[in-house]
């Protein structure tokens, strides 16, 4: 039987625990192996199908928990065989053949079957898809399904990052249709109930086919401010915050260390002051390196996140392989940015207005660079939108001249070489760089032609990436078990405890 949501009544009571972060009603105390662990975010999902714009939240909370891929990307970056028992690659680098792990069961009850993976592929790569990782696949050029535990997978073209990108591909099965509002997943868990506006809970699958859970359950309270996620923590109403936004909800858990666990991963999310480079003024790559030449990073970091988090100069975080330092590039200098302004035709300034999402921390960024450009005579007018209002009007219908958006993937450079991305970015030398990385039979090869991209990208100021999250979790001292880099945003709950 499939589950589906039972949503929260929209009366005055129900309002006020939204905004009040409702959390679970064993409010985080339960302890031992049945214990249902309570987990704070800012991200909840806008539907449950990381294909449709589930967003971020629903990586978070589904992502090897509801569902599995093939393979998983592990905490520490490395790809290994999950769904996947094993594989072969044919000589030419264009052929996969994947044999199925068995005793695999949805949650309907339903065996996992070759078809299931095939219908799941097709889904990625549908005209339809909203999935980041839909050109990434676009060089599925056909499936087969020889047996019910065989899937052959025939490329167009090598695909050095083929299996990588298998491990953003949920598994589902091939008759499902209605994945936005129900779920029917291999993994360990099954969705409770979904209160939109306050919480998400997972229950455990009894015919799981790897490891039981080690806690009965979870549930995902989520809040609207870092002011009242860290407040759920300190009051004992969430066990663990999957990510801390702000350093002075931070320092209340650092300046009390026998009750709290503080943990600084590798993070990949950037920041990103993203410009529609297809039309507007931002389609001048001069007015694009003015504004980033009037943006001290380091003074907004300090303002954001204090002595945590790091300036990075491109959309490369330290953890990819092709990283360089690339800070010196457009670097602030308000004297250059008024001189690449009269350059671009605007001596005397000019307006532009940035979407900027309601929550937490870009209505601080946007203040912050509203009064940094009005330094060098740019005036920005701040359009504030909800998640799923930017999600329409910005990622589907490029309708901006510029916003503020966080970008979570690790290795997600690439997306400069798709034109049709919301950056609207089109250059042809980074397109073949990034293909022909793509196509490169070492990994050291496609390292010196992803760095060669990254390099071009960063002098056509594309974006402006305007510093690096810290990547800190934070729990009561007597929760352990969870990931601590959450790459891809992901964080799986089965190992959590609460001793």
């Amino acid at each position: 039987m499939k589950t589906r949501i039972l949503a929260l009544a929209a009366t005055g009571v129900a309002l006020s625990l939204a905004l009040a972060g409702c959390s679970s009603p064993n409010g985080g105390s339960s302890r031992g192996a049945d214990a249902t662990v309570a987990i704070g975010s800012l991200y909840e999902p806008t539907n449950l199908s990381n294909v449709d714009g589930g967003g971020q939240g629903v990586n978070e909370a589904f992502q090897d928990n509801v569902y599995e891929g093939l393979f998983r990307l592990g905490d520490d970056g490395k790809v290994t065989p999950l769904l996947a028992k094993s594989y072969d690659t044919s000589s030419d680098g264009l052929t996969y053949t994947f044999t199925l792990r068995s005793g695999v069961t949805f949650h309907s009850g339903a065996e996992l079957t070759s078809a299931d993976v095939k219908r799941s592929i097709e889904r990625v790569t549908a005209e339809d898809s909203q999935s980041s990782r839909k050109s990434s696949l676009a060089v599925v050029r056909s499936i087969e399904t020889p047996d019910d535990d065989t899937v052959v997978v025939h490329l167009s073209e090598r695909s050095i990052s083929f299996v990588y990108n298998l491990s953003y591909v949920w598994i589902v099965p091939a008759d499902e249709t209605k994945l936005k509002t129900e779920e029917d997943g291999t993994g360990p868990y099954t969705l409770g109930t979904w209160k939109r506006g306050s919480s998400l809970t997972l229950e455990p699958y009894d015919g799981y086919w790897g490891k039981k859970p080690e806690n009965g359950g979870v549930e995902f309270d989520y809040f609207t401010s870092a002011s009242t996620l860290s407040n759920a923590l300190a009051s004992g109403r969430v066990d663990v915050i999957t990510s801390i936004q702000s350093p002075d909800a931070l320092s209340r858990f650092t300046a009390d260390e026998s009750k709290y666990t503080v943990s600084e991963g590798d993070s990949t999310t950037k920041e990103l002051l993203a410009f529609n480079d297809a039309k507007g003024p931002f389609a001048d790559v001069t007015l694009r390196r003015a504004i980033s030449a009037a943006i001290d990073r380091k003074a907004l970091l300090k303002a954001i996140w204090g002595d945590y988090g790091t300036v990075n100069g491109s959309m490369v975080p330290p953890t990819d392989p092709w990283y360089e330092d690339l800070t010196s590039v457009n670097a602030y200098d308000p004297a250059k940015a008024k001189e690449l302004l009269a350059d671009a035709g605007h001596a005397d300034g000019f307006t532009f207005t940035l979407d900027t999402p309601s929550y937490d921390p870009h209505p601080a960024v946007a203040q912050y660079l509203q009064s940094a450009l009005r330094k060098v005579g740019v005036t920005m007018e701040i359009n504030t939108i909800s998640a799923d209002e930017w999600y329409t009007k910005v990622y589907q219908q490029h309708d901006f001249e510029a916003t503020l958006q966080e970008h979570v993937n690790d290795r997600d450079v690439v997306f400069y070489g798709n034109p049709d991305f919301y950056f609207g970015y089109d250059n042809e030398k980074v397109q073949r760089d990034i293909a022909a990385a793509e196509q490169a039979t070492s990994e050291d090869r496609q390292t010196e032609l992803l760095a060669q991209a990254n390099e071009q990208i960063v002098q056509d100021a594309a974006s402006a990436w305007l510093y690096l999250y810290p990547q800190i979790v934070v729990s009561d001292k007597d929760v352990t078990g969870y990931w601590k880099n959450g790459l891809n945003s992901q964080f799986p709950v089965s190992g959590i405890t609460v001793s």
